[in-house]
């Protein structure tokens, strides 16, 4: 009992290691960050300027702590990014003992893949579905002469909504691995998946319809068309990697 009790202890000695230096990293990452977070910021926002009339190409803080509170966000969530593979290797490092050899060879891979198919997403997020987005919301209801309506954009509500439509796309680029790996651990098949391809197209356009900021046919098919695509992807990873049976059946 004392030898069990011990081990317990260690463990959970390890796991506390493992987030102070997650948080030390992830600390350091918002301190580069932070310094570089008015840059970040224009960049982020570049498709919601280019989207508005010339001449109105401005965001407005719409308190006295606004631009101090947007920038901050930006340092954190840059932050995040940054020290994102560190995190990932802290927790690697945890969950590896418990792992066997052969799901040891994958971790590292899957990690990277992970990361790269996230990165895909937000890139793709911000040059393919932000310009026509924005064009489309900034421009509704210019009919024949809209000089009256000039937009007056929050700095902070601009930031959210670019912040959510990049995660959005993100974990959207996340299902190819996502359904690898319940299929490497037997929960589905590419068998199973291939079955359900009609059930997911449904699926994937009414999440399309929910996420997409606009609503119109155009933005709608920019969105769906890559989450359809995405789960092709998955069954052809599940076909590489994954078992032949699935648990769900």
């Amino acid at each position: 009992m004392p030898d069990v009790r011990m081990s317990f202890l260690e463990h959970l000695q390890e796991l506390r290691a493992r987030l102070v230096r997650s948080l030390v990293g992830i600390g350091v990452g918002t301190g580069v960050g932070l310094y570089f977070s008015t840059q970040i910021f224009r960049f982020l926002m570049a498709p919601v300027l280019a989207a508005l009339p010339p001449g109105q190409r401005k965001l407005h803080p719409t308190t006295v702590m606004e631009k101090f509170t947007v920038y901050l966000k930006v340092g954190f969530y840059a932050g995040l990014f940054i020290a994102a593979p560190y995190v990932l290797w802290q927790f690697w490092k945890f969950v590896s003992p418990g792992l066997v050899a052969k799901e040891k060879r994958f971790a590292v891979p899957f990690v990277l893949v992970g990361t790269l198919f996230f990165l895909g997403g937000a890139l793709f997020c911000y040059y393919v579905i932000l310009p026509p987005a924005l064009s489309y919301l900034v421009g509704v209801g210019d009919v024949d002469d809209s000089s009256w309506i000039e937009p007056l954009l929050s700095m902070n509500d601009q930031l959210t909504f670019i912040l959510a439509l990049e995660l959005a796309l993100g974990i959207i680029f996340e299902v190819p691995l996502i359904l690898t790996l319940l299929s490497m651990i037997g929960l589905v098949s590419a068998k199973w998946l291939a079955g359900k391809r009609r059930y997911a197209i449904l699926i994937n356009t009414i999440l399309a319809a929910v996420i997409t900021p606009t609503g119109d046919p155009l933005n709608m098919t920019l969105m769906a068309v890559p989450m359809i695509v995405m789960y092709e992807a998955g069954i052809v990873g599940a076909r590489i990697f994954g078992k032949k049976e699935a648990r769900l059946a």
